[in-house]
């Protein structure tokens, strides 16, 4: 009687049991976890690729919203945008010159046009995530920790560029500092012996404020791949948990 009772045990509630210890006269039993769950299924193919896009269409969100509001930049030590290291003696020689205010309203200048130029990013991620083939998703999951967004810089940085690069010239053009530094960098290239600086400060300033986006998506992939339960999709989730 006792080993049927147990059989009927095992045939009602063997689903829902996990790692459980069944005694059956004198002998122990254990019962195995259940793989009835579909949470611990492998994710498809289409569960891959919809959870990655709907974990990359937040995470780069996040990243955009962050670099796009004020003092995105400016107060970001991670990615503010300084003068060139090799423009360091130019800034040193206008300084003084009496003219640090300018340097520093034009490094100002700089970081609010990476922020104004940052609001554009959002549609132009979200085309590429939408493009994202399945060998894509699966390469980025299994990938390392940075897939996405490298992912991402390559499908997406030409566009950005084009994109940010008029938003940044028409912030430089309000700041007088800006009409020194071609003019400037000019003059100190022809000094021999000398590193060359490049006078284009708009294509500086655009590959920094693209340089700094890319970190900030890039912090936020971490974020879902080191926790991916402390988002609400169960499908991310899934996903990122490993299980397959």
């Amino acid at each position: 009687m006792k080993i049927l009772k147990a059989f009927l045990f095992l045939v009602v509630f063997y689903p829902i049991i996990s790692c459980a210890q069944i005694k059956i006269g004198s002998k122990t039993i254990n019962v195995p976890s259940s793989t009835g769950n579909s949470n611990n299924k492998k994710p498809t193919n289409d569960e891959m690729v919809s959870g990655l896009k709907e974990a990359l269409n937040i995470g780069v969100g996040k990243g955009a919203d962050k670099v796009s509001k004020t003092d995105g930049y400016f107060k970001n030590t991670a990615i503010k945008i300084l003068m060139p290291p090799e423009a360091k003696q130019v800034e040193t020689k206008l300084r003084a010159l009496g003219m640090g205010n300018l340097v520093d309203d034009a490094i100002l200048r700089m970081n609010r046009a990476a922020e104004q130029a940052g609001q554009k990013s959002k549609p132009i991620f979200v085309d590429a995530i939408k493009s994202m083939s399945i060998v894509d998703a699966v390469n980025i999951i299994k990938g390392p920790q940075d897939a996405a967004t490298q992912y991402l810089k390559k499908n997406t940085t030409a566009k950005l560029t084009e994109a940010f690069k008029p938003i940044i010239q028409q912030e430089l053009d309000k700041t007088e500092a800006t009409k020194y530094w071609k003019q400037v960098f000019d003059t100190y290239n022809k000094i021999p012996f000398v590193t060359k600086v490049n006078p284009d400060l708009t294509s500086y300033v655009t590959q920094k404020a693209l340089d700094g986006l890319f970190y900030m998506v890039a912090q936020e992939e971490g974020n879902i791949r080191k926790d991916p339960m402390a988002y609400a999709s169960s499908l991310i989730q899934k996903v990122f948990s490993g299980l397959w």
